[in-house]
């Protein structure tokens, strides 16, 4: 399918833009908005006297990222929210300016499992990306709601692409990752997914938008474009299934996630608010209770302040841009 479509479409490349914002992001479909914003940008006219481009920088994980832009290799990325609290607490120049992404995560367990209650998973071993990851998070509010605590299971740090073949291998019992990792095993048929944050936290968020404050300073209409096709993106992808289809065909080509579109497809589609894009509000309690629950955790060692760590004007001033692909 990415094979099909023209070149434009998928064209946004340093070499075409060697001015381009680079902006790093994981191939996960939690940050499907940046790799349509990057291209939307390319197809859209210019306001006079700017020159606005992005370009998508794929990491392998969330450690990998976090030091590029703590170094200010990159000056923006998607990042995961608790993460972000963390480095701005740790007075890294850091701060959200936007959502990518509602919902998207998923409990996987085997096919044919016995498991079909959450307390039954009390005793195995699950998998989860990190313990900064906002999925680590959603395990905690699966295993609050059923009375029992961490120690009840096994929990295993590991990249969520090995997360599949390791309940294959039945190295693991269950992992907990966002998209599209559980896709790909449902797809193969070996695993079902147990849990979803779409039926169980509909508000989730964990990949935003974060920009180091240089360029906050130095170039804010920049800034703001960047957040005005963010949220042009997720109001695209959710207007329409054939806007997700031409989503798909993106994101799959090799200067983005580089992975089966079949795969992305199916995130899209099974079902079609498995991961969901139209709503990017911030709002002040989802994060506050994001940091409650990382506190609880263990990850976030005391109370930070929101406005450390967020920076509001770009999301109250944006006006969505519109998507022309």
């Amino acid at each position: 399918m990415a094979a099909a479509v023209p070149a434009g479409l998928t064209a946004c490349s340093s070499e075409q833009h060697p001015d381009a914002l680079v902006v790093g992001g994981l191939p996960v479909t939690c940050n499907l908005t940046l790799p349509v914003a990057c291209v939307a940008r390319t197809k859209t006219p210019q306001a006079t006297g700017q020159n606005f481009s992005y370009q998508f920088s794929k990491y392998s994980g969330w450690p990998e990222i976090k030091e590029s832009l703590m170094a200010g290799r990159i000056q923006a990325a998607y990042m995961l929210a608790p993460l972000v609290m963390d480095l701005a607490d740790k007075k890294i120049p850091v701060k959200i300016v936007s959502l990518g992404h509602r919902s998207g995560a998923v409990i996987m367990v085997r096919t044919d499992s016995s498991y079909q209650k959450f307390r039954q998973l009390a005793g195995k071993r699950i998998a989860i990306p990190s313990r900064f990851a906002v999925d680590f998070l959603f395990l905690r509010k699966m295993l609050a709601q059923e009375n029992m605590t961490p120690a009840e299971i096994e929990i295993v740090e590991m990249p969520p692409p090995d997360m599949p073949a390791a309940l294959y291998a039945n190295a693991v019992d269950a992992y907990c990752t966002g998209e599209p990792f559980g896709a790909a095993a449902q797809q193969a048929g070996y695993a079902r997914p147990l849990r979803m944050t779409r039926d169980e936290w509909r508000n989730y968020i964990c990949c935003v938008l974060t920009v180091r404050e240089e360029l906050i300073q130095s170039n804010r209409p920049l800034v703001q474009d960047l957040v005005n096709h963010v949220l042009g993106a997720g109001q695209w992808l959710d207007s329409q299934q054939g806007n997700r289809d031409k989503a798909v065909a993106i994101a799959a080509g090799k200067q983005y996630f580089n992975q089966d579109p079949n795969i992305i497809r199916f995130v899209m589609e099974n079902p079609t608010d498995r991961v969901t894009y139209g709503d990017l509000r911030m709002i002040r309690g989802e994060f506050e209770e994001l940091m409650q629950l990382s506190i609880e955790a263990g990850t976030i060692k005391h109370p930070i302040s929101y406005e450390t760590y967020m920076d509001e004007s770009f999301a109250k001033a944006a006006q969505p841009a519109p998507i022309a692909i």
